[in-house]
């Protein structure tokens, strides 16, 4: 049976779904990075994150802010509708990735339950997003053998796997991706390393740069 919380306010949705991603991506959850992810004042994640501990979503412990099972109850509810809508709206609509995910951070918070159990049937259940990050509930299963792109060297051919969601919100990184077809089942082989680790990639025979931030948040499988 899907998990209906009762209602809560789009804010501590928000700051739910953050912190999920956050700690998905294998980042430390502390206030500077829902600041800079949310890109709010610290002053105003602080005040949240308290209200969030006195209704029971977050804990503190040893200096990081960790959801508790009603937060985790929310936050996989958000993260679901959102990567659910995702796919809706860049596999049926046709909408760009970009796109998709913005459209998307509106819909997670009015999705009903019978609406996002339509979605998923009209899907054909998926298990990740677009990007390839993993729809909460589904049947995703990792791939056992996953690295880093920055961890894969000169000439070595690989499969993309999986965009984190902190690429998604790097200004024009998911739009630069999907048009150099850098998405979850391309092929792909390095050309080349600069010495400030920018991977050069050939892709379905086009050529893209890859920095090292987003080396280090792309998840491959090598060939």
């Amino acid at each position: 049976m899907t998990f209906q919380p009762p209602e809560h306010h789009p804010a501590f949705e928000e700051y739910c779904e953050t912190i999920f991603e956050l700690a998905e991506d294998g980042v430390q959850v502390k206030q500077a990075r829902i600041a800079e992810r949310l890109g709010v004042a610290p002053p105003s994640v602080s005040e949240m994150i308290h209200r969030m501990v006195d209704v029971g979503l977050v804990k503190l412990a040893a200096g990081q802010i960790k959801l508790t099972s009603k937060g985790t109850d929310l936050a996989t509810q958000v993260v679901r509708r959102h990567r659910l809508a995702e796919c809706f709206l860049a596999d049926v609509l046709g909408l760009s990735w970009t796109e998709a995910h913005h459209e998307a951070g509106k819909w997670e918070h009015i999705i009903s339950g019978s609406v996002e159990e339509a979605m998923r049937k009209i899907l054909d259940d998926p298990t990740t997003c677009p990007h390839g990050n993993p729809i909460p509930g589904s049947n995703y299963r990792a791939p056992e053998d996953a690295v880093v792109l920055s961890n894969l060297a000169d000439g070595e051919s690989f499969v993309v796997e999986r965009i984190t969601e902190e690429l998604e919100f790097a200004d024009g990184l998911l739009e630069y991706f999907e048009k150099a077809e850098l998405k979850p089942g391309s092929e792909a082989q390095i050309k080349g390393i600069t010495p400030a680790g920018i991977r050069k990639v050939e892709i379905n025979g086009k050529n893209l740069e890859i920095d090292l931030f987003a080396s280090e948040r792309i998840l491959v499988t090598s060939l």
